[in-house]
């Protein structure tokens, strides 16, 4: 029986709580550290505490999840060095490995993960990296406990996070950002707005979940439902022009990347 630390019950940590729960972990298991959670008492079976402070006397986790805002960590995170037999998962944009070992201790087992916002749906992709403090026992929980919210990969080079961070970190608002621009381009080819934007919302959803059942690579897919000379065909030498969506996601991705860079100072 893992005990779990939340630190953290935002919309991510909330996510990540409602997933461990549908997957049958026991709120007996679970402890929530979260001062707007404990005003509202949304999960009245969750234990939950304003601050450290007020954790009960004894209480050792085996697992801190650390679910706050990077820009909180500094305030919160020394309070937590006390439990030195504890891996410390964090889901923190922009924090390194290295910052948690300078204010824990080198001798702290941390992993970084990064999840996306897909996991509110239980479809969400996480990338994770641990430091070479984490146990294999603790590295199998956490790969766990981020999987009860989608998909999980393991990096063991902590300077491709920035790239994970903007492919699949920023991903999801590329692709709603997809179905904003296909319902404008629907409203500028005729259609009334509340159609096309049925039509763009619908196409996005069902071409993602045929993705996701689907074998096929995504280029086979997208030729599956190209004919010779066809409808598909003449927008695609559009947005397949060598100044096309190509090009501008490569660049997309690479000022995300640079971005998280600078964060993570």
């Amino acid at each position: 029986m893992t005990q779990i630390l939340l630190v953290g019950c935002g919309k991510m940590g909330g996510s990540l709580l409602d997933g461990w729960l549908d997957l049958g972990l026991s709120p007996h298991d679970i402890f929530v550290v979260d001062p707007e959670e404990a005003k509202r008492l949304s999960r009245p079976h969750i234990r939950v505490a304003a601050d450290v402070s007020a954790l009960p006397e004894g209480f050792r986790p085996d697992v801190i999840v650390l679910a706050v805002k990077p820009q909180m960590m500094d305030g919160v995170l020394p309070a937590y060095g006390e439990f030195k037999a504890a891996v410390f998962l964090s889901i923190a944009a922009g924090k390194p490995l290295s910052y948690f070992s300078r204010i824990l201790g080198s001798g702290a087992a941390v992993v970084r993960a990064m999840p996306n916002t897909p996991a509110a749906v239980r479809r969400g992709m996480t990338v994770a990296i641990a430091n070479s403090i984490v146990a294999d026992a603790q590295r199998l929980v956490c790969g766990d406990l981020l999987a009860a919210v989608g998909d999980v990969a393991w990096v063991e080079d902590e300077s491709l996070m920035d790239a994970v961070t903007a492919v699949s970190g920023s991903g999801p608002a590329y692709v709603f950002l997809l179905a904003e621009v296909l319902a404008a381009a629907g409203v500028a080819a005729g259609l009334p707005e509340a159609l096309a934007a049925r039509l763009a919302r619908e196409t996005v959803v069902g071409a993602g979940e045929l993705l996701h059942q689907s074998p096929e690579n995504p280029d086979q897919l997208r030729k599956n439902v190209t004919s010779p000379n066809g409808t598909t065909f003449a927008a695609l030498q559009v947005l397949m022009r060598e100044d096309g969506v190509e090009r501008l996601m490569i660049e997309a991705v690479a000022a995300a990347a640079k971005r998280s860079s600078e964060l993570a100072g």
